[in-house]
């Protein structure tokens, strides 16, 4: 029989016991789940527990991956490709947020009804099919933000959605980790969080807008800065890349211009503070 190319490598080097226990822990929560449905974005979260879902619970596990306008580019074939690496069943819904007047709005709140939506299709699909439970990859780390910080949480614990990673006591470290020892590609991923995000609270979303942005953030990629986020301001672009390449886009501002103003952004302001995680969200939430 061909091995398992999802089965860790018996050659791998065992870190200690008590390193260890979170990932027993996280297999021994996801056999009990008996069969689920993983929210499967193709991020690190969500791919480990697709990957451990999957070497657990074999046919009783099915990654689902929300389409939306929000997605940036790409992530969803990097996402089909990640799945069918890990083995596991995949499928793709299509998400109606931008139906709901909330979403557009872009409140502070505006990830719960994103993951509203999210959460209540594949709890659906979790019923129609006869599968026990819905899962997403929220980690320990993620548990310790206020859940006015994280209201996506707040949509999973009202449709009583799993969190084993956060369950298992799990942080981004061991995900990473765990990730790492399963060959997934995405161990070191950055987040890439949805496109709403880069919009300001009390903006309205609109699709043009969301067109502009991932086509900014492409184009820097491309030119070499792994992490990057273009915070939308109307005709302003506000860019954030990491500390260390900070003085290189400087030396590139000029050229990053004038290609954006090609997308539609007149003006843009380089963050002297470079990237951090949530910086929308600073003013709020305090």
């Amino acid at each position: 029989m061909a091995e398992d190319p999802m089965t860790p490598d018996p050659a791998t080097p065992k870190c200690s016991a008590g390193a260890l226990a979170p990932v027993d822990e996280l297999r021994r929560i996801v056999r009990a789940l008996g069969s689920v449905v993983v929210a499967y974005s193709g991020g690190v979260d969500s791919a480990v527990l697709a990957a451990v879902a999957r070497q657990e619970l074999r046919h009783r596990a099915l990654a689902v991956t929300g389409r939306s306008p929000s997605v940036a580019e790409g992530e969803l074939e990097a996402a089909i490709g990640l799945a069918q690496r890990i083995g596991v069943a995949h499928e793709i819904v299509d998400t109606r947020e931008f139906d709901n007047p909330a979403y557009r709005a872009n409140p502070n709140d505006r990830c719960f009804y994103c993951k509203d939506e999210l959460f209540a299709r594949l709890c659906a699909l979790a019923r129609d099919r006869g599968f026990a439970h819905v899962a997403d990859g929220f980690n320990a780390d993620d548990g310790k933000a206020p859940l006015d910080v994280r209201p996506g949480r707040r949509a999973a614990l009202a449709l009583g959605v799993r969190s084993p990673l956060a369950e298992a006591g799990m942080v981004k470290a061991d995900v990473r980790a765990l990730a790492r020892r399963l060959d997934l590609p995405v161990w070191d991923k950055p987040a890439t969080p949805c496109l709403s995000s880069r919009v300001p609270y009390g903006t309205r979303i609109e699709l043009d807008d969301l067109r502009r942005i991932d086509l900014a953030e492409r184009y820097l990629r491309a030119r070499g800065y792994d992490v990057v986020r273009v915070r939308h301001h109307g005709a302003t672009a506000r860019i954030e890349v990491a500390k260390e390449q900070l003085e290189r886009l400087r030396r590139e501002e000029p050229r990053v211009a004038g290609v954006l103003a090609e997308v539609g952004y007149r003006n843009i302001e380089i963050d002297d503070r470079g990237y951090r995680t949530g910086s929308l969200n600073e003013g709020h939430n305090r």
